[in-house]
Order: C-alpha cells, then structure tokens, then sequence
C-alpha cells in the first residue's frame, strides 16, 4: 500500500514524540515525513516536507496553541493535531472557507434585496 498520509512530529517532550512515531510506524498508509524538536523549527519543517499533518504539543487543554494560528495562516491544507498526554486530551484543528452561492432576480431591485436581506442577516447575528 501506498504512504498517502504524510505527518510531521513536532510533539515535545521528546518522549512523547517517540510514543507517536512508534504508533504511526504500524500504519501502512503513513509516512512520517519529518521530527521536530523546537516549536522555533515546526514552520521552516513543514514548508520543507509539505506534510498533510503536524503533530504538536498541547500544553493548556481547551486553548489552542499559538503556533496553530501561524501555521493555518501559512499552510491553510494542514491540519494539526494537538496532544496533551498530561490531561489525556486531543484536539484536532483546521482552517475552512466556505463559499457560498445563490441565485437572484437579475435587475436592480434584485440587487438591493440581496444587499439589505444580508444587512438584516448579519445584524441578527
């Protein structure tokens, strides 16, 4: 089978990084694409191996890490999971745009519905 799922361990301690290595070492569509140890090298690593995910450290449970924010900025494909060994808890983050379409009456009139039924929509809000 074919790696198609290519992950980079950023997780610190270090302990915990090799726990996660050795898990994804099993899985045959997996491929560990890079390990790091300094939260300063995650962004550099992941514009090196491209990965589809990044694994970090999730040091306050309920609170999204700093660098989740600059990562899906940078890299908006990525997904990052966020461990928490401590408090036996995971969080799993991403980035989304939603676009979204519809039809309306083409003349002025229809213009101006469209502009004041999204007015009251977002006052609403």
């Amino acid at each position: 089978m074919e790696k198609s799922i290519r992950v980079l361990v950023a997780n610190h301690p270090r302990l915990m990084r090799e726990i996660i290595l050795t898990t994804f070492a099993d899985q045959p569509d997996i491929e560990i694409v890079g390990e790091v140890a300094d939260e300063s090298e995650i962004s550099e690593s992941v514009k090196k191996t491209l990965p589809h995910f990044v694994v970090i450290a999730l040091d306050q449970p309920g609170r999204r890490p700093p660098i989740c924010d600059q990562l899906l900025r940078d890299y908006p494909e990525v997904r990052i999971i966020a461990v928490a060994p401590a408090n036996n808890y995971i969080a799993y983050y991403w980035a989304t745009l939603d676009i979204h379409s519809s039809d309306i009456e083409a003349s002025e009139e229809g213009m101006l519905n469209a502009l004041r039924s999204t007015m009251v929509a977002d006052r609403t809000n």
